[in-house]
């Protein structure tokens, strides 16, 4: 949708413009000072309509006057008198009914001041028609016209700013539905990461609870208070437990979904058939591990599985045909993980996607970092360092 633009300088231009055209048709038609002062004074006042959209009451009150001063009305008189009484609307500066009130009873009132000059004007040689007959409901037509004016200026006004509010209001409402998705995708992806952990966590601390639990029964040589030592963090490790399912109750995925909470979590070793299954679908892909292996916590082991994972996704997405590398290098403190492709490079990712998010969270959550990028040769790169 193109919406024109105007310059702050708008109001002012056309004010002038019209203050000036006020002056050639007064030079035209001259008229009273009473009238020539109302005349300028409605036209000039446009100006600062932007700024001061109140200062239109003086434009409408201004045009009325000199309306009513001579029974002859000014071309600028109305030009000025409907752009004030649009901006009065426009800008809601009262409400649309007590606006139109006013305009009717400002009509009335130029109305019968006609009316009255007509009778002055009326040659006193015959009984003036006006005399006698000021109830006629035809000598008020110039009230009703003037009120229909009046209705007709401040009702495009305000229908103008209601359909401005009203699409302000479809943005501000699609805004806060974006924010409020991108919201449930970040809440989302950290249960998920958080479900993981825990799930791992949870299997360290019962092994915790089960050895210590055995090796009072596999170990008579141990001394009483070694026993109740190991006995003790038995009982503290299944208290731990019952924590530890509570917050899982919270964070598990739905009931139904029996998968999701028995198959086993997937580790590095699984980065072989996760390639295959990249080639499979149409990727062209290579895995390379550097470095001697060692046994990794299997937080680590996961958050690197999932990050490849999602790199690998990415690659599919953004840059399909491309050739992706996916380096795994064992440090002495750290593990670092590398997935290049050379494809289209970082414009055909735009870097906020809910994917590379939960890759930083993720890393986050390890003490580690990711970064993402353009590649050395080209490409787009994906690095992550977990530390341990």
């Amino acid at each position: 949708m193109n919406v024109l633009v105007r310059s702050p300088a708008y109001p002012w231009v056309t004010g002038a413009a019209l203050t000036g055209c006020t002056a050639v048709e007064l030079a035209l038609v001259p008229g009273s000072p009473w009238v020539a002062g109302s005349v300028l004074t409605s036209s000039a006042s446009l100006m600062w309509r932007r700024a001061r959209p109140e200062t239109a009451l003086v434009t409408v009150a201004a045009a009325f006057i000199g309306f009513g001063a001579d029974t002859s009305l000014y071309l600028v008189t109305v030009i000025s008198g409907l752009v004030g009484l649009y901006t009065l609307g426009r800008h809601r500066v009262q409400h649309p009914a007590v606006l139109v009130g006013a305009g009717a009873l400002a009509s009335l009132g130029v109305n019968l001041v006609h009316i009255r000059k007509w009778a002055d004007l009326t040659p006193r040689v015959n009984p003036s028609p006006i005399e006698g007959h000021r109830l006629d409901p035809g000598l008020y037509a110039e009230t009703l016209l003037l009120t229909v004016v009046v209705l007709a200026a401040v009702s495009a006004g305000d229908a103008v700013r209601a359909r401005e509010e009203a699409r302000n209001e479809r943005a501000a409402a699609q805004e806060r539905l974006l924010a409020m998705e991108r919201r449930q995708a970040a809440e989302a992806e950290r249960a998920a990461i958080a479900r993981e952990l825990h799930d791992v966590v949870a299997h360290s601390v019962s092994m915790i609870a089960v050895q210590a639990e055995s090796a009072t029964y596999t170990s008579p040589d141990l001394s009483p208070q070694a026993r109740e030592a190991l006995q003790q963090i038995a009982g503290t490790a299944r208290s731990s437990m019952t924590e530890l399912r509570r917050l899982l109750g919270v964070l598990r995925t739905h009931p139904g979904d029996k998968t999701a909470a028995t198959s086993p979590q997937p580790t590095l070793a699984g980065l072989d058939e996760l390639v295959e299954q990249h080639r499979a679908v149409g990727g062209s892909a290579d895995l390379k591990v550097r470095g001697e292996r060692v046994a990794l916590p299997a937080g680590w082991e996961l958050s690197a599985y999932r990050i490849v994972q999602e790199a690998l996704t990415n690659a599919r997405r953004h840059a399909p045909g491309a050739h992706t590398v996916v380096d795994v290098v064992y440090g002495t403190d750290r593990l670092t993980v590398r997935v290049a492709d050379d494809g289209p490079g970082p414009g055909a990712h735009d870097g906020t996607g809910h994917g590379l998010t939960g890759m930083r969270e993720r890393a986050a959550l390890l003490g580690g970092s990711v970064t993402t990028g353009p590649g050395p040769d080209g490409g787009f790169l994906v690095k992550a360092e977990l530390p341990w």
